[in-house]
């Protein structure tokens, strides 16, 4: 078999998957709406339940919710008849994916989750299946045929529940008004949950962030930046406001133009009215600005977060974001 026929072979597999996926969308009805709104609902867990090729794409469509903030998990049904469907609880609503609705492993289920009181959702591509009869919520992820040529590996089925799946998150994600931030929640790890971070999620507070008043000598300053083993000061006038920043090479630039510049007032030598940052921007925005991105200008190293009083907040270093990729 030439390469060439590989590649056709893949052709006709992309277009039975796809066909099978366009299909979903005639089959869809208020199940659907039902199904979406009982997950919304749901006082306890998603118990996402299937045998098989469909278990796998049952851990995946398992894995989406949890990322979207809807408790679940994943239980395989060998295990669940052996003492751990004592993790359904009557508040759950239990999700269970099988081709043909009589997979004996998910029939012995049934009783045992109807005593429990659990809600239950298939996904099924038989309609008149046992499961299907016992299900509150069916959801119809019949395929016209697998990309198998014997029609015996589960393709165009498993694709299909994987694409309800994914059609389910997409609805509760709409339904839930899920926000950046949260979504960064539930993804601190990774590149993901880096972009996301807020600028109060990583910027210098407290001990670790010295404010002066600009009336105060540059010794006195000096000590404040030590203590608190930061690289610069937030310079405030009486009522609190900033008015400046001082920085380890504004001390430089001073002891160039001075001999002796320690009973000097920080006001001399301070930058007046620097660029600063809301707490609420995102920390990938308050890198390209301290890189001199949105002003073309040279880079700067630490970054005043102020509150919108023009308060200081907080500091950030460079040197933090750096750490945390």
């Amino acid at each position: 078999m030439s390469t060439s026929s590989y590649r056709k072979i893949a052709k006709d597999v992309f277009k039975i998957e796809a066909e099978a996926i366009r299909a979903l969308g005639k089959k869809l009805n208020g199940n659907f709406d039902r199904a979406v709104e009982a997950i919304y609902e749901c006082k306890g867990r998603v118990i996402v339940c299937g045998m098989g090729k469909p278990g796998i794409i049952g851990r995946k469509i398992q894995a989406t919710l949890a990322s979207i903030g809807v408790p679940s998990l994943s239980l395989h049904p060998a295990d669940a008849v052996h003492g751990d469907l004592g993790m359904v609880t009557r508040s759950d609503v239990v999700l269970v994916l099988s081709s043909s609705g009589e997979t004996e492993e998910m029939l012995r289920l049934i009783p045992v989750v109807k005593k429990i009181g659990a809600s239950m959702i298939c996904m099924t591509g038989n309609q008149r299946s046992t499961l299907a009869a016992h299900s509150d919520i069916v959801l119809n992820v019949a395929v016209d045929r697998e990309a198998c040529p014997l029609g015996l590996a589960p393709t165009a089925s498993t694709t299909a529940m994987l694409a309800m799946g994914d059609a389910l998150a997409v609805a509760l994600i709409r339904k839930k008004k899920l926000k950046p931030e949260e979504f960064a929640l539930y993804h601190p790890g990774g590149r993901l949950g880096r972009n996301l971070l807020k600028v109060k999620d990583v910027m210098r507070t407290g001990k670790a962030n010295p404010i002066v008043r600009e009336d105060m000598r540059i010794k006195e300053v000096l000590l404040a930046i030590t203590n608190a083993r930061a690289g610069a000061a937030a310079v405030v006038d009486r009522t609190g406001k900033l008015k400046g920043i001082f920085t380890d090479g504004d001390l430089r630039r001073a002891i160039k133009t001075q001999t002796d510049v320690s009973t000097h007032l920080i006001r001399e030598f301070m930058i007046h009215n620097p660029i600063t940052i809301s707490p609420d921007k995102l920390a990938v925005e308050a890198l390209r600005v301290m890189r001199g991105e949105n002003r073309k200008k040279r880079k700067i190293d630490e970054l005043p977060v102020v509150n919108p009083r023009g308060m200081p907040v907080g500091m950030l270093d460079v040197v933090d974001l750096i750490g945390i990729g």
